[in-house]
């Protein structure tokens, strides 16, 4: 019991602060942290110190290979060599810079000074990305801080080792580098062997739940046997996880990879605001610490601060740095070199790696106390700082415009792709036309539901015709489970069988109200469709961006004449005749590119300025 209460209570502070954080608008790990140091000093609260042991067997590998599992392989691919020079070069470049002032003012051997370097010099992986992600910076400078969030715990925990052995019996530089190379290079061997022999396994295993359980063995398959040989964990668990993430289509199922991302969205939930309320609940035992020992308060105090900025000043120096150098052209721009320069919050690493520095190292307790100053201390100043700072620069996140015709396009794609291959089918089998029709308008369906979310909102057209069909269906969903219910209820029906079907409604009903609340968040925007694009076809290379239209008026002649309202207007650009989209009752306009052939038609939306070719199926 004494260990159930406080981990249920520990669960109860993270799901209530991250509540208040929503309703507030807030960062979660800015307020847990808070509130955690509020509770460390509230009187008769106990003392709490974690085990470095814990943070750094327990909450590391899933946090890493969570992040891992969400990132794309292919981004870091490209931006591999910005992401290298600052999860290995900057890391270092803090970690030589704080161990020279630490050397200075504590007086202290430089191998001390150095671990301490290496304990303050890498951000952390949840707070930037969260924090990222929640004010919306552009992809690719989310990207990167992701990729140097993701290797560069490998780089300092490495010299942290490497630091320690020199203040114990002395290293060599030769010795240093070759001990870091084999780390990092055994790191990833052992990360690609252990993909290697989950993925065998993952393609053999049909259950959802033995496969959502073997993704959360993963992370330590990865992870120990690297720690065990004195290879990088932190590489072996992020590449295991890149890999078997880019590779889940083809070994999991679709009910598994659904099933596993459900289940680590809960445990990323969990763990990651639970290490943010970690650190709050540990200030009082690390200042109480400092306050008994010879050093003072007041003087670590200011050493701390000095350290603080230093770590500030130098991330900033080194993105100045890159610019500066013969690779420019390859690194961020000037106000995103900015806004990633700002972007470096510590995190509950950086404390585990502070209680690794062993109880023989002079001023331990006052190195720790740095280490808990410029985790809470980036954390409060860059953490509320950061969307000031990214609305100042006028920087922002991905156009939701350009996110919805690109999704429109590629499932338009993907959608033509399963409509030719049950043409092939029909030839082949010949199956009922009533089955047949069905498939097609429910392709069609979807594929209208992506373009209706662009052009005139719901307020001046009224509600879209997928809009209605998900109304309606999710009102009859709601009267078939009552039925269900009622059922249930007399206890007429196996329960079994109850399940089964409450399954079924549960999951359409799921999908329904997600596409809906998407559709919610969009209509939030001014969806006027971003600047025309060329693309590969030759038909929207060679094709006019307007022409003169035969009808001035802002509806489709036909859906006039008809007596019905479109759903949004389309131009022809060969001839340009008006008439209205697929999602229309009259699709006015597929019928004269199928009576005419005039590929390339543009939306006739005010603002609007995309263009899409019936042939080749691409937008423009």
């Amino acid at each position: 019991m004494h260990v159930a209460l406080p981990i249920l209570g520990l669960v109860a502070v993270v799901l209530a602060g991250s509540a208040i954080a929503r309703r507030a608008n807030m960062s979660a790990p800015l307020l847990l942290t808070a509130i955690g140091a509020l509770l460390s000093v509230a009187p008769g609260f106990p003392h709490v110190e974690i085990e470095s042991e814990l943070i750094l067997l327990g909450f590391l590998p899933p946090l890493l290979y969570a992040a891992a599992s969400q990132t794309s392989l292919l981004d870091l691919g490209r931006e591999r060599k910005q992401i290298l020079r600052l999860s290995v070069g900057l890391v270092l470049f803090t970690a030589f810079g704080v161990a020279l002032v630490a050397w200075y003012l504590l007086d202290i051997p430089f191998a001390a000074a150095l671990a301490l370097g290496a304990v303050v010099g890498p951000p952390d992986a949840v707070a930037a990305t969260a924090i990222a992600r929640r004010i919306g910076l552009p992809r690719r400078v989310v990207s990167i801080l992701e990729g140097e969030s993701l290797f560069n715990d490998a780089t300092a925990l490495v010299l942290l080792r490497t630091a320690l052995a020199a203040a114990g019996s002395g290293v060599t530089l030769l010795g240093a580098g070759l001990d870091f190379l084999l780390a990092a290079v055994g790191g990833a061997a052992i990360g690609f062997i252990a993909f290697v022999i989950l993925a065998w396994v993952q393609r053999r295993v049909n259950d959802p739940v033995s496969s959502v359980l073997l993704s959360f063995m993963a992370p330590w398959v990865a992870y120990l046997p690297a720690e065990e040989v004195h290879a990088s964990g932190v590489i072996a668990v992020v590449i295991c996880g890149l890999l078997l993430a880019h590779k889940a289509p083809y070994i999991q199922s679709a009910t598994s990879r659904v099933a596993t991302r459900q289940n680590w969205a809960s445990v990323q939930f969990l763990l990651e605001n639970m290490v943010f309320l970690l650190i709050g609940l540990q200030a009082r035992t690390i200042a109480e610490r400092v306050i008994e020992g010879p050093v003072g308060f007041g003087f670590a105090t200011f050493i701390a601060v000095v350290i603080l900025l230093v770590v500030m000043v130098l991330r900033f120096a080194w993105f100045a740095i890159l610019r500066l150098l013969p690779w420019e052209h390859e690194s961020l721009g000037g106000r995103e070199s900015v806004i990633a320069g700002w972007a470096g919050m510590r995190g509950v690493v950086t404390l585990a790696a502070a209680f690794l520095i062993t109880p023989d190292i002079e001023q331990r307790d006052v190195l720790i106390y740095i280490a808990l100053v410029v985790t809470i201390g980036t954390l409060a100043i860059q953490g509320f700082s950061l969307p000031w700072l990214a609305r100042r620069l006028q920087l922002h996140g991905p156009d939701p415009r350009e996110d919805a015709l690109q999704h429109a396009q590629l499932l338009q794609a993907a959608v033509s792709a399963g409509s030719h291959n049950l043409a092939q089918q029909v030839e082949e089998t010949d199956p009922p036309r009533a089955i047949v029709n069905s498939l097609q308008q429910q392709a069609d369906r979807r594929t209208n539901l992506a373009w209706e979310r662009l052009g005139r909102s719901t307020q001046e057209t009224g509600e879209s015709p997928t809009a209605t069909y998900r109304r309606l269906r999710l009102d009859m969903l709601a009267a078939e489970r009552e039925k269900v219910l009622h059922f249930r209820s007399e206890g007429t029906v196996d329960h079994e069988v109850l399940a089964g079907v409450m399954n079924a409604l549960d999951i359409e009903e799921a999908m329904l109200t997600t596409l809906d609340t998407r559709d919610a968040e969009m209509r939030e925007h001014v969806l006027l469709t971003p600047e025309a694009r060329k693309g590969d076809c030759p038909d929207l290379q060679h094709a006019p961006t307007a022409v003169d239209p035969l009808t001035h008026d802002d509806t489709c002649p036909e859906c006039a004449a008809d007596g019905v309202d479109p759903v949004q207007i389309r131009l022809c650009l060969t001839c340009g005749f008006v008439g209205c989209c697929d999602s229309s009752e009259g699709q006015h306009s597929r019928r004269h590119f199928e009576e005419t052939g005039h590929p390339v038609m543009r939306t006739f939306e005010p603002g609007e300025e995309w263009r899409w070719c019936y042939v080749h199926q691409l937008p423009g």
